[in-house]
């Protein structure tokens, strides 16, 4: 954004070194790219991010230098005096695509006289073109006015020969395929729907927020002219321009949210101009279609933030005068807060934050000492932290992936597999997704089409965990939140209950892992599980049936499991504890049990653990499982398992060994109906 030191003078006192007022600048967020001479005037270049469009204006450089050195601003307030026919008894506007243009406005000018612009006017727009244009060259009065409205405020303008659009009426509308208009600079473009144009009742005579038409511009024979002025889409102003190469100042200020209040002001400075210094008299009213509905919300600035942020004591005066003076309205203030709104050119303060911001840039960045230190709180790991990092550590290392997917999935999934809750699922108004509108209600879902693509990426055999949260819906209000843990699996429902048990062992989770069958339209009828960790309900287990496969596209058998965090987080033992090491040998035992089929090995190794004392009992590890049907029976199975006994403060004896394995064989007998072999 290059600016005139000269046409800046205009709004507001330059007293001070220039180079010094560059620095100011540069410290403030106008970083100063450097400054060159033309004729009697300097060119300042100054970049302008993109959340600053108030400032690709002279009005808005010259209020920053106003708040910055406490200064008076002076801003013209234009007032055109209409002495011609009503505006809208000749003439019609209408806008099509409100999408594309939210407002457009209009006024007409009778009477004109084309000729040379000022002598002042022409210095002051070639100081801030001719720099990046070494050809440029004035134009004539009425387009070199528009011009330098453009520069002076940010609004572009655009000026049509009235006689030259047919029918009398401005039509804004999406451009018809294939259209094709020549431009200003007499280029032909080929339009498209998604293209924005001006058009009068026959063809466009302007690309919207781009650029004008060759033949509806003035010229010397022009004598009544329409001053346009709108609002034009953003994205598709961007778009627009991208795809047709086509650049104009007026794009690059249209391409950022301008100030919507700025529509009439530059339009009213315009007529005042051209009424001045081309004659002609201005027809009453507006041409005006469509409205712009954003207005600012006020905002809350407590005090006491100034110095917790940034670490240095502001007087509240000085906090007050910053933020009026940057054009934001005092609603309301006490002892504690003072609660302003912002301008409508400042779409970029909408919170405390971005007020703090203000203030330490127009304070100045260079007054906050280098040794100010600010409060710092040492970071630490909540519990939850510590189970997640174990837990990716553990399936890590038995040989799962994580997967990351999407909080949004289609509706139809939470109809296949909802094993949380019956109630509806929550959903959006506006899909993030494609095809997805629903707030899952399960993690298994997800991680079964994660299977299916890398099915199809032919990666079939893929081992997969998430933890992330699922939504239940609740009868009124918001749905519950709640974090697990989806596993899915090519292997079976015996290997998955033990990647659980892992996880229960590497949390140091003392406890009791029940699983009790169930029934789930997804899961096979004798392979799936509800399962209760002390007593708690914990999850579900399955593998997925034929008809699951299928609905998922799936070729080769899966099993799912999806368990609670929180029941990881309440009862893991982060803390570890440590015993002392026996230095005495242990003692095995084998014991073989003849069970009826429905006793689980969670059932036999509780009811041996409780049957055992503790500082006894050092470990049972299963060995194998046999069926003879002729000789025990059916539904019946024996399984071998081995206990391993220590004591800590002698070697335990053989006759000792020998009457816990005989507690352990009545337990077995007296709980679960079982009896030892032999």
């Amino acid at each position: 954004m290059l600016v005139s030191w000269n046409w800046l003078k205009q709004y507001v006192a330059l007293d001070m070194d220039r180079e010094e007022l560059e620095n100011r600048l540069a410290m403030s967020g106008l970083n100063h790219e450097g400054t060159e001479t033309v004729f009697d005037d300097l060119a300042i270049d100054l970049e302008v991010t993109s959340n600053r469009p108030d400032c690709l204006g002279h009005i808005g450089v010259a209020r920053e230098i106003a708040v910055l050195y406490n200064l008076p601003l002076s801003i013209p307030t234009p007032a055109p005096i209409a002495t011609g026919p009503d505006v809208n008894t000749d003439f019609s506007l209408t806008i099509e695509s409100p999408e594309l243009c939210p407002r457009y406005t209009g006024r007409i000018i009778r009477g004109v006289t084309i000729g040379e612009s000022p002598a002042w006017m022409q210095e002051q727009l070639r100081t801030v073109f001719a720099p990046v244009s070494k050809d440029w060259k004035p134009v004539n009065n009425v387009v070199d006015i528009t011009n330098y409205v453009l520069m002076e405020c940010g609004q572009p303008l655009h000026a049509f020969d009235l006689v030259k659009l047919q029918g009398q009426q401005i039509i804004v509308r999406a451009a018809h395929d294939g259209e094709e208009f020549e431009a200003i600079d007499h280029h032909t473009y080929q339009l498209t729907p998604d293209m924005c144009v001006i058009a009068d009742a026959n063809r466009p005579v302007a690309i919207a927020g781009v650029m004008g038409g060759a033949d509806s511009e003035v010229s010397d024979s022009t004598v009544d002219v329409l001053i346009e002025s709108a609002a034009f889409s953003s994205m598709a102003t961007r778009a627009t321009s991208r795809a047709l190469n086509l650049h104009s100042p007026a794009s690059y200020r249209f391409e950022r949210a301008l100030d919507p209040e700025g529509i009439e002001w530059a339009a009213n400075r315009a007529c005042e101009l051209v009424l001045e210094h081309c004659g002609g008299t201005l027809d009453e009213g507006w041409l005006d279609a469509g409205a712009t509905t954003w207005s600012p919300e006020p905002v809350i600035m407590r005090l006491s933030q100034v110095e917790r942020i940034l670490g240095i004591s502001i007087d509240r005066e000085e906090v007050k005068r910053i933020l009026l003076a940057l054009g934001n309205t005092e609603t309301a203030s006490d002892d504690v807060s003072l609660t302003v709104t912002p301008p409508t050119w400042r779409k970029d303060l909408a919170r405390e934050a971005d007020l703090l911001e203000e203030i330490a840039r127009i304070h100045g960045y260079e007054k906050i000492p280098e040794d100010v230190g600010v409060p710092m709180a040492a970071s630490f790991k909540s519990d939850w932290d510590r189970v997640a990092a174990k837990l990716r550590t553990t399936m890590t290392a038995i040989g799962f992936d994580e997967s990351l997917t999407a909080s949004v999935v289609p509706n139809e999934w939470t109809q296949v597999y909802s094993p949380w809750s019956e109630k509806a699922p929550l959903r959006t108004a506006s899909p993030m997704l494609k095809g997805a509108d629903a707030l899952r209600t399960s993690l298994v879902p997800s991680l079964l089409e994660v299977r299916r693509i890398n099915q199809s990426l032919a990666n079939p055999n893929v081992e997969l965990f998430e933890t992330a949260k699922i939504y239940l819906p609740q009868d009124e209000g918001l749905p519950q939140e709640q974090w697990t843990l989806g596993i899915t699996s090519g292997q079976g429902f015996g290997h998955l209950k033990g990647v659980i048990e892992t996880v229960l062992q590497a949390l140091k989770i003392e406890g009791q892992l029940e699983v009790d069958s169930t029934s789930q339209d997804l899961l096979h009828a004798d392979y799936s599980a509800s399962l209760k960790l002390n007593g708690e309900h914990f999850g579900f287990l399955g593998e997925v049936n034929t008809a699951g496969l299928k609905s998922f596209s799936l070729r080769n058998p899966a099993t799912v499991a999806e368990i609670r965090m929180d029941l990881l987080v309440q009862h893991a033992t982060l803390i570890p504890q440590h015993s002392q090491l026996s230095n005495f040998p242990a003692t095995t035992r084998d014991l073989n049990i003849v069970l009826s089929e429905t006793v689980r090995w969670d059932a036999l190794a509780a009811t041996i653990r409780k049957a055992v004392e503790a500082s006894l009992l050092e470990d049972i590890t299963y060995q194998e499982t046999y069926r003879d049907p002729d000789r025990d029976g059916a539904d019946v199975k024996r399984v071998l398992f081995t206990v391993k006994l220590r004591r800590t403060d002698q070697t335990m004896t053989s006759e000792e060994a020998d009457a816990v394995r005989s507690q352990i064989v009545a337990a077995i007998e007296a709980e679960l109906g079982g009896k030892l072999l032999g």
